[in-house]
């Protein structure tokens, strides 16, 4: 290992100061986020890491190995918040952190960690934050993924890109799974978890209604999963599986996380629960047609990328939200019959359901 630091001198492999990584806060950079936790802890066994989070991925931090806490604090996302930020600010001061990793380019993200006089603020360049970081990094735009621009940050500066780099973890206890089957009156056989939602309506693979009512049709329990904005989604494909589906959509994200690490198989769109599933290591499908799988599919792997199976069309990736050419060919052209056969493949891979 490279031992020139980061952060302008020698590496101490005995210090022993906190560390803070100030993530990204949707659910799915949340959970890739892990993979700076594992870097630094290689690289300082003996230095403790937080999270900052939001209350919204305040449930994953409990799973994650290697953090020692989450500071939750809210910050709101249309406005600077003043007050919000000094009160942060306290808070990080009482910690006494030696180091904080800003992954953010954003000027707000760096605001607390200054003012809380923390002696090293390292993030790369980016909304003229001179001042609120002093450790700065260059050459942000020529790392290709997103993970690749976070994990560079608990490198040492100007060291190259591993091969690869240490996959994010989540692990939750077995009883705490088998409680929970309970309490939701569940079987203990493998069911298969649906995750109709995502941010943007173009990456939402809508035929999530049909393949439930098949998966039921081969004798399997399926489970929708997402948060309160995919309640009608679950309603829809409830009405089309009927009393073989189950929806388990709801405000806590922990809930999500259980379901995912209970489920035989997962099948998502683009999304958080995507990585959340793959962090857990069940087995997952995801869906993707306007972005890339290289670009943001886990690090883990999945078990099957899938993908519209005609030609390319020429729009893809668009990256896009909402879909302004093809009228959504990229997903509507991932028939319901063959993503079951895949998930019936997985499962019996997996599982040993040759049957279903």
């Amino acid at each position: 290992m490279n031992i020139d630091s980061q952060f302008g001198g020698s590496e101490d492999r005995s210090d022993t100061s906190p560390i803070l990584i100030v993530p990204y806060m949707w659910i799915g950079d949340f959970v890739r986020n892990h993979t700076v936790v594992r870097v630094l802890n290689e690289r300082w066994p003996n230095r403790p890491v937080d999270l900052l989070t939001t209350s919204l991925c305040a449930p994953l931090v409990a799973y994650m190995p290697g953090v020692r806490t989450g500071l939750v604090w809210d910050l709101p996302r249309s406005r600077l918040a003043v007050g919000r930020q000094f009160g942060l600010a306290r808070l990080l001061r009482e910690r006494n952190y030696g180091t904080a990793l800003v992954l953010p380019r954003t000027w707000k993200a760096a605001i607390a960690p200054a003012l809380a006089g923390i002696p090293e603020r390292v993030g790369f360049v980016g909304e003229f934050r001179f001042g609120l970081l002093n450790r700065w990094r260059w050459g942000e735009k020529k790392l290709p993924r997103f993970i690749d621009k976070n994990a560079a940050l608990a490198r040492p500066d100007g060291a190259p890109l591993p091969a690869e780099w240490p996959v994010p973890q989540l692990r939750v206890p077995a009883d705490e799974i088998a409680r929970w089957r309970q309490a939701n009156g569940l079987s203990a056989g493998a069911a298969v978890a649906l995750a109709p939602g995502s941010v943007g309506a173009s990456k939402r693979w809508t035929y999530y209604p049909e393949a439930a009512r098949l998966l039921v049709e081969r004798g399997l329990e399926v489970w929708v999963v997402g948060g309160p904005a995919e309640k009608g989604l679950a309603q829809e494909i409830v009405a089309a599986g009927g009393p073989g589906v189950r929806d388990l959509t709801g405000n806590d994200l922990r809930n999500g996380v259980l379901a995912m690490a209970a489920a035989g198989v997962a099948i998502s769109n683009d999304s958080g629960l995507m990585h959340i599933a793959a962090a857990l290591d069940t087995p997952t499908m995801g869906i993707f047609g306007p972005t890339s799988p290289y670009l943001w599919a886990p690090l883990n792997g999945l078990a099957a990328t899938v993908v519209q199976n005609k030609s390319v069309l020429a729009c893809q990736p668009c990256q896009s939200t909402i879909c302004r050419m093809n009228d959504h060919r990229c997903m509507r052209d991932i028939a319901a019959q063959d993503l079951v056969e895949i998930a019936r493949d997985v499962l019996a891979r997996t599982q040993g359901l040759a049957n279903v």
